[in-house]
């Protein structure tokens, strides 16, 4: 008896030794996981500027681990809803308005403003519905028109300039299957008379700019090269491309149209299901901070939405800067948009088929 009781002791000792073991490997891992965040980003020089601004600052701060997958707002979204149930994303960033979808779905986790020590600088319209799922708003690319500074025969002040015939053979049109392109024509449209349950005003004057010779586009490099080797003189698109093509050489300059200035916004949402918020929220926090947003201002040209940033006169002339320029931003609704687009993009690829 005394030998079996020596080795019931034993195996109980290798037994509780090797549950420990796991127990700490266990919270090893744990402790391992609280300590990174993965995130999605928008590759090219984007991705660069958040490297900059915020993912090599938050990781000095924190000295978490950011893992970074490169998916613009469609397809991260996509992912986010194949992977409700087990999703990779702590922070997921949109900037077509998913955010307003996902949280309707459950995708995202609601917000209290109090988490984020630096909520109280946003402009109200940059977090109107935290509590609802939808991320802070911590960039804005404005949408207006783009211009040749040295060719143009004279600087466009209206969207309705585009129709100037003053511009014929020289205008180009982005495609509506590329964001920038969508909210470009979604703003011609209301121009010349249409809403979102009528497009065809729009329609009408697309086929109007196509007979003035007006090329169809669908990215932003497309648009460059029209500039620098087709002799472009005008452009809708977004003011952070004017900067990108001055980079290149180019003088091309942004100007906000007169009837309005549609705007997409991109936000940082905190995906639902996930351990380490906490951390996520950090990440959030530091994403609309005064330091960040002057960062992607400076390295993109994006608008902030802090209302404490402070730009110098060179990028804030190239930015909607300031209460009073912001507060005439547009949005068009994104779940509107959603619902249209399969209908909208047939009849755009009727009209442009020619």
């Amino acid at each position: 008896m005394t030998i079996k009781t020596s080795l019931t002791k034993t195996s109980l000792t290798k037994t509780s030794l090797a549950l420990a073991g796991t127990a700490a490997l266990l919270a090893t891992t744990a402790a391992a996981n609280a300590q990174s965040i993965t995130i999605n980003s928008f590759g090219g020089s984007y991705e660069e500027a958040h490297r900059e601004c915020i993912i090599d600052p938050f990781e000095q701060e924190t000295g978490a681990t950011v893992q970074i997958v490169t998916a613009y707002s469609a397809d991260a979204f996509a992912q986010l809803r194949a992977q409700k149930d087990a999703p990779q994303f702590d922070v997921i960033h949109f900037s077509g308005g998913q955010e307003i979808v996902g949280a309707q779905e459950g995708l995202l986790s609601p917000i209290d403003e109090s988490q984020l020590s630096n909520a109280a600088d946003l402009y109200d319209f940059a977090k109107t519905n935290l509590e609802a799922g939808e991320g802070p708003a911590y960039s804005i690319a404005a949408l207006g028109l783009v211009y040749n500074s040295e060719t143009a025969p004279k600087a466009p002040t209206k969207w309705a300039d585009l129709l100037d015939e003053a511009y014929e053979d020289h205008i180009v049109v982005t495609d509506i299957s590329n964001g920038y392109g969508m909210l470009s024509f979604l703003m011609l449209n209301r121009v010349m008379g249409g809403d979102l349950d009528n497009i065809q005003p729009g329609l009408d004057a697309v086929t109007q700019l196509l007979d003035n010779g007006a090329v169809v586009v669908n990215t932003s490099p497309e648009i460059q090269q029209e500039f620098a080797q087709n002799d472009a003189w005008i452009a809708s698109y977004a003011s952070d491309y004017a900067f990108t093509l001055r980079k290149a050489g180019l003088p091309a300059v942004f100007v906000q149209g007169e009837e309005g200035t549609p705007a997409s916004f991109i936000t940082a949402n905190l995906v639902a299901g996930r351990d380490n918020q906490e951390l996520a929220l950090k990440f959030i926090d530091m994403s609309i901070s005064k330091s960040a947003q002057e960062c992607f201002a400076n390295a993109l040209r994006y608008t902030p939405t802090n209302s404490t940033v402070e730009l110098s006169e060179e990028v804030a002339a190239d930015v909607i800067y300031g209460p009073e320029a912001v507060a005439g931003l547009l949005r068009f609704d994104p779940i509107t948009i959603e619902e249209k687009r399969s209908e909208w993009v047939d009849q755009w690829n009727r009209t442009i088929a020619r």
